[in-house]
């Protein structure tokens, strides 16, 4: 039995070393498979693109892709965002090339680093590279000595990034400290890209064979193209991520929880409003509120509530909806291709403010309704008496008989008005016809 057993364990040893020599010898051969991996992004620098790109460079190293080709078009965007790409792109085991296309496309402000970045940097005819200054917060001009500290930092970073990938260092300073631009053919000229292609296959065939620092040598003959779609929760970031949806999130959140406040029970509206301001705060990571527009949409809110509350014959709600115009024109800080549009701002205010008014005034109105129920609503109500009053008897008043006291003597089938009541007895006086 123990000569068996052992028989036994031999061979599942020798099994176990087939399957990982077999394993082992595999591996190499699925990462020598020729695929090139093709993502797009295009529009402005965000969490949501940074995100994309990072996790398409993480599954390519997977995969064990020969390159990953990132096809670029953006004005700029969040400095952070850039710099977590260009962390992503120096991190990556694979090759990573930046195409800027197709023309007429372009890489301004972070693109530019983005790019410059890339293991190969290449674009397409008709396309333009450039226009890095640092935007101030807010879009609002700053101090000589604040921009001269931003603008330092910014060149510094740019100048590191070009001297790391052997790029032109004078330019990309320029293009940081005095926002110049250049074509695809003056960039190669310049020492700025690496590569002009009118297409991906062109791109291809020329970086065919060109040796990457630490990453090896690109063999590209044959490979098999991948285009990487954005997926949903990337499409979902960046559809938030645009100013003008978040504008009218975090107003639809607002004028959600305005009216649950001031009809309590509805919860539709308020569950609805909830989930639109949690979506706009996140937006805000990426858009960076402007904490004075939120500020002022607050007190927007304020004036509108205080609306119910005090008769000011609608100078309140003036003021609200002054001071929401004003808030949303400044709830954003401005940077490159990044905008809240006017077109979108008057509408919304507009219809929101409406929104507001409209509810102040039917809470209004239902503080000013006389009760229709209860002991105070059937004060001035009139009724006939069923027996005479001297000074007791009893009236019917809204279908129901009540004791009454008269101070006068009112005699069977006359009109009284009710004018107080007390516990089950009202005070009546008569009506005189």
């Amino acid at each position: 039995m123990k000569i068996k057993s052992l028989r036994l364990i031999r061979f599942g040893l020798a099994v176990l070393i087939v399957l990982a020599t077999v394993t082992f010898l595999a591996i190499p051969c699925m990462a020598t498979a020729k695929k090139v991996h093709v993502i797009r992004v295009s529009g402005a620098i965000s969490p949501g693109s940074a995100d994309f790109i990072k996790h398409q460079i993480e599954d390519a190293s997977i995969q064990g892709a020969a390159c990953i080709v990132i096809e670029l078009d953006t004005p700029g965007g969040l400095a952070s965002s850039m710099r977590t790409i260009v962390m992503v792109i120096y991190a990556s085991n694979v090759p990573v090339v930046v195409y800027v296309s197709p023309s007429g496309a372009r890489a301004a402000s972070a693109g530019v680093m983005v790019t410059m970045a890339a293991d190969i940097a290449a674009m397409a005819p008709g396309t333009n590279i450039g226009a890095a200054h640092p935007v101030a917060a807010g879009g609002k001009k700053i101090n000589e000595t604040m921009n001269k500290k931003v603008v330092n930092d910014m060149v510094a970073y740019s100048r590191s990034i070009a001297k790391k990938r052997g790029r032109n260092e004078e330019w990309i300073e320029k293009a940081v400290r005095e926002s110049v631009s250049v074509t695809a053919t003056d960039a190669l000229k310049a020492g700025i890209i690496d590569v002009l292609a009118k297409d991906l296959d062109e791109l291809l065939k020329k970086i065919d064979g060109r040796a990457v620092a630490g990453k090896g040598t690109l063999n590209l003959d044959k490979a098999e193209i991948k285009r990487i779609p954005e997926d949903l929760r990337t499409k979902i970031l960046k559809t938030i991520s645009d100013p003008n949806i978040a504008y009218i999130l975090m107003m639809v959140g607002l004028a959600g929880l305005y009216f649950e406040l001031s009809h309590p029970g509805a919860i539709f509206p308020g569950a609805i409003g909830a989930l639109c301001l949690i979506l706009a705060f996140f937006a805000s990571q990426t858009l960076a509120f402007n904490y004075a527009g939120v500020l002022l949409i607050a007190l927007a809110l304020i004036f509108f509530v205080l609306e119910m509350k005090i008769i000011s014959y609608g100078l309140l709600s003036i003021a609200g909806t002054v001071a929401l115009f004003l808030g949303s024109l400044m709830l954003f800080k401005k940077m490159p291709g990044v905008a809240l549009s006017l077109k979108v701002v008057w509408p919304t205010v507009m219809v929101v403010a409406g929104f507001f008014i409209a509810v102040a005034g039917l809470v209004f109105k239902a503080q000013m309704r006389r009760p229709k129920t209860g002991a105070d609503g059937i004060l001035g109500e009139v009724g006939v008496v069923k027996q005479k009053l001297a000074p007791q008897g009893r009236v019917l008043v809204h279908g129901e008989l009540w004791k009454a006291v008269c101070p006068t003597t009112v005699t069977k089938g006359k009109k009284v008005r009710v004018t107080a009541v007390e516990g089950l007895t009202l005070s009546v006086e008569p009506i005189e016809t």
